[in-house]
């Protein structure tokens, strides 16, 4: 097994999730597989550099007036590969990631390191998240203010403001 200061490095884990599914599913798979389904994994999925429509404009706006940061229950490595691959990571002051957690949104844990590897009070603290369970009530949880990006057309609420597309951002601040 591979460690790194005594916990399972983002390979080993990618490769037990692998592993899990495919027992799940009845299917034998040699360790060597594994590893090449788990480097294949990351190499093709960090070549979706999707933006939607008006990201760079919003950012660019946001980040003159505002320090940006990430909470994302993705994989460090893909994500950061995700971000540069954008063009989009030097509009981020701090990402924190499910690895580095070590629990995903919406547990409270995630929120809390975020917020103080930001150096910010959640009363000060804007998230702006596209999964209502995941990204708005759990910041919510935690105190955060939330706008909820609904580009997968969940059902609408009442929790906070919805936007449908990036350029409605500006309209709310």
């Amino acid at each position: 097994k591979k460690y790194r200061n005594g916990e399972i490095t983002q390979d080993r884990l990618r490769y037990g999730r692998l592993k899990t599914t495919f027992d799940a599913l009845g299917f034998a798979v040699t360790d060597s597989k594994l590893h090449r389904l788990s480097k294949a994994y990351i190499q093709h999925l960090t070549t979706f550099n999707h933006l939607f429509p008006n990201t760079i404009t919003l950012l660019k706006y946001l980040s003159e007036q505002y320090d940006l940061h990430i909470i994302t229950n993705g994989f460090a490595e893909i994500q950061n590969k995700k971000l540069s691959n954008s063009s989009i990571i030097h509009y981020f002051k701090v990402i924190v990631n499910s690895d580095m957690a070590g629990v995903k949104k919406p547990h409270p844990a995630i929120f809390q390191m975020a917020l103080r590897k930001a150096k910010v009070a959640p009363s000060l603290a804007l998230m702006i998240g596209d999964n209502l369970e995941a990204d708005i009530l759990g910041a919510q949880r935690q105190g955060m203010a939330a706008v909820h990006f609904n580009s997968n057309r969940e059902p609408t609420h009442k929790y906070c403001p919805i936007v449908y597309g990036l350029n409605e951002i500006k309209h709310l601040l």
